[in-house]
C-alpha cells in the first residue's frame, strides 16, 4: 500500500476529498486542484456546493480566479453526495468544532463525516483530520468508527493522521500555502506517506511528530499559548487603568527587547475559530487525568469577562457627562473577530453588544465587511454608512475592530465621545475625546 500510494502521490493520480468547504476547506481544496491533484469537496450545505461549482468564491483567502479556472477545468467539483468517498484516495477532515452551550467540546461534526467515511471507505486510502480538538480524537474516536464502519484495518488497510490547520483569515503574508505543516499518523509508514502527500501540495515545509495525539496536543498549544498571554495583558490593561498608565505604550516599550519578550495587546475579548476554544478542549480533556488546567482556566476567565469589563468602563466615560447608560446611544464600530475580514465568529464585539443592550443602551453598529450578523438566532443589519452625521448622533463610539477601511479621523472630529479598545486611533493627534483601554 505504501509504495503504491507514493507512486500514485509522484504520478498525480491521487484523488482528494475534502469534507467541509469552509474558511480551512474550500483553501485546501484549492490548493491541492493547484498541485495537479482532482479534487472533490463535500459539504452539507447545497448553498456551498452550488456556489463552488459556479466558480463563486465566498472566502477572502482563495483567489476568485484561481477558483473559477480550477472548476472550469474540471480538477474541482463539490458535491452532498458522500457516496464518492469511493472514489478517493485521500480524504481531509476540515469540519467545524465548537463548544455547546455548556462549555463542553461539540465533535458531532467530526463524528458524522467519520461514519460518511466509513461507509465508502475503500482500501488504499489516506485519511487526515484537521480540524482542532482534544488530543485522542484521531485514535480514540476516528479510528473505531473508520474501522467498524469499513471493516477495514487502519495500518493495513488505510492510512489515518491528523494534521492541524493553521488558518489565519486575511494574513497577507501567511496562508494555506506556504505556512508550516505539522503531521502524525498512525505509524511510520502512513506519516511518510501523507507527509509526502502534503509535501506535493505545500510550499511551507512539512513537520513530522510520532503520533496523532502529539499533533492535537501541538494546536492546542499553539493556541492556548496565545489565549493565556492575551489573558496576561487584558489583566495588566485592567491594573493600568486603576493605576492610569497607558498598557498599550507599555508594551510597545517592552517590545523593544529583542529577546524573551513577544508582544500581545489587550481588547474587548477574544474571537476566531481557535484561540477562544481550544483550551476549553484541553481543559475539558485534562480533566479526565484528574488535572486541573489552573492558569489556563484563570486566562480564559479574564478573557471571558472583557466584553462586561468594556461596558463598564463606558459606564464611566458617560458618566463625564452624568448620562447613564440605560438610555445612551452607543455606535460600536466593528464585529468582525480581526481587522479587514468578513469573519465575525466568536467575536467579542457580539457580546459587547449584547451586555450594552443588557443595560438598556440603544446599540447600533458599523462595519465595512459585515453588512448583517446573525448572533443566537437572531439577525441584525448594521448601519449602511458612517459619515458625521451619523457620528454627532451618538452618545459614544466604541471601536471593537480596528478596521483599516475606517477614517478615525473622521471619528474622532465627530463623536462626542470614543471608546477605543484597539488603539486604532493611535495616530489621532487630538485626543481629547479619545479614550483607550
Amino acid at each position: 500500500m505504501k509504495e503504491k500510494l507514493l507512486k500514485k502521490i509522484e504520478e498525480r493520480s491521487i484523488v482528494v476529498g475534502v469534507i467541509g468547504l469552509g474558511y480551512v476547506g474550500l483553501p485546501l481544496a484549492v490548493e491541492k486542484a493547484k498541485a495537479g491533484f482532482k479534487t472533490i469537496g463535500f459539504d452539507v450545505q447545497p448553498e456551498k456546493v452550488r456556489m463552488v461549482n459556479e466558480g463563486h468564491n465566498y472566502i477572502g483567502d482563495v483567489v476568485d480566479k484561481d477558483l473559477v479556472q480550477l472548476v472550469r477545468d474540471g480538477v474541482l467539483s463539490a458535491t452532498t453526495d458522500f457516496s464518492f468517498i469511493q472514489d478517493v484516495d485521500f480524504i481531509a477532515i476540515c469540519v467545524p468544532t465548537p463548544l455547546d452551550a455548556h462549555q463542553q467540546p461539540d465533535i458531532s461534526y467530526v463524528k458524522n463525516s467519520a461514519i460518511n467515511i466509513a461507509k465508502y471507505l475503500k482500501k488504499e486510502t489516506m485519511v487526515v483530520l484537521e480540524s482542532t480538538t482534544y488530543p485522542g480524537t484521531t485514535e480514540e474516536l476516528i479510528k473505531p468508527i473508520l474501522e467498524e464502519g469499513s471493516g477495514l484495518r487502519c495500518g493495513d488497510d488505510f492510512y489515518l493522521g491528523f494534521s492541524p490547520e493553521r488558518v489565519d483569515p486575511g494574513n497577507l503574508v501567511y496562508h494555506t500555502k506556504n505556512t508550516p505543516k505539522v503531521i502524525g499518523a498512525i505509524g511510520r509508514d502512513a506519516t511518510e506517506v501523507i507527509g509526502a502527500m502534503y509535501r506535493a501540495v505545500l510550499d511551507g515545509g512539512i513537520y513530522e511528530v510520532s503520533s496523532p495525539a502529539v499533533a492535537e496536543m501541538e494546536k492546542i498549544l499553539e493556541n492556548t499559548y496565545r489565549n493565556v498571554n492575551i489573558g496576561l495583558v487584558n489583566e495588566l490593561a485592567m491594573l493600568c487603568d486603576r493605576m492610569g498608565i497607558n498598557i498599550w505604550e507599555v508594551v510597545d516599550a517592552a517590545k523593544t527587547k529583542p529577546y524573551g519578550f513577544q508582544a500581545f495587546y489587550p481588547g474587548p475579548g477574544l474571537g476566531g475559530h481557535c484561540i477562544p476554544l481550544d483550551p476549553y478542549y484541553l481543559s475539558w480533556k485534562a480533566r479526565e487525568y484528574g488535572f486541573h488546567t489552573s492558569m489556563i482556566e484563570s486566562s480564559m476567565m479574564i478573557n471571558d469577562r472583557m466584553p462586561e469589563y468594556c461596558v463598564d468602563r463606558a459606564a464611566r466615560i458617560l458618566n463625564q457627562d452624568r448620562k447613564a447608560l440605560n438610555g445612551a446611544k452607543v455606535l460600536v464600530l466593528g464585529v468582525a473577530y480581526k481587522q479587514d475580514i468578513d469573519d465575525y465568529r466568536e467575536s467579542p464585539a457580539l457580546k459587547v453588544i449584547e451586555c450594552f443592550e443588557k443595560v438598556g443602551a440603544e446599540t447600533e453598529y458599523y462595519d465595512p465587511f459585515i453588512p448583517s450578523y446573525r448572533y443566537k438566532g437572531v439577525e441584525r443589519r448594521g448601519l449602511e454608512r458612517l459619515d458625521a452625521e451619523i457620528l454627532k448622533s451618538f452618545d459614544l463610539t466604541v471601536i471593537t475592530t480596528a478596521h483599516t477601511a475606517i477614517d478615525y479621523e473622521v471619528v474622532a472630529q465627530n463623536s462626542r465621545w470614543v471608546f477605543d479598545t484597539k488603539n486604532a486611533m493611535k495616530a489621532i493627534v487630538d485626543r481629547k475625546n479619545i479614550i483607550l483601554l
